[in-house]
């Protein structure tokens, strides 16, 4: 688990981009995604969700389909 958080965390920190080309911030990265299973329900993926937007990931996708 830690070597997950600590490589999380230096890919964020090398690729997070605060503003785009003409100043708008943007907060986010594009560098990690994540693919939830078809395992969990849809409140399990909102708050994983809910968690990767807070870190600035923007490619997020699930098949929660209960």
């Amino acid at each position: 688990m830690d070597r997950i958080a600590q490589r999380v965390y230096e890919t964020r920190e090398a690729t997070f981009r605060e503003t785009n080309e003409v100043g708008k911030p943007i907060n986010n990265t594009l560098a990690i995604g994540s693919l939830g299973g078809a395992t969990l329900d849809n409140e399990e993926n909102y708050l994983i969700t809910k968690l990767l937007h807070s870190l600035g990931m923007v490619c997020i996708e699930n098949q929660a389909r209960i």
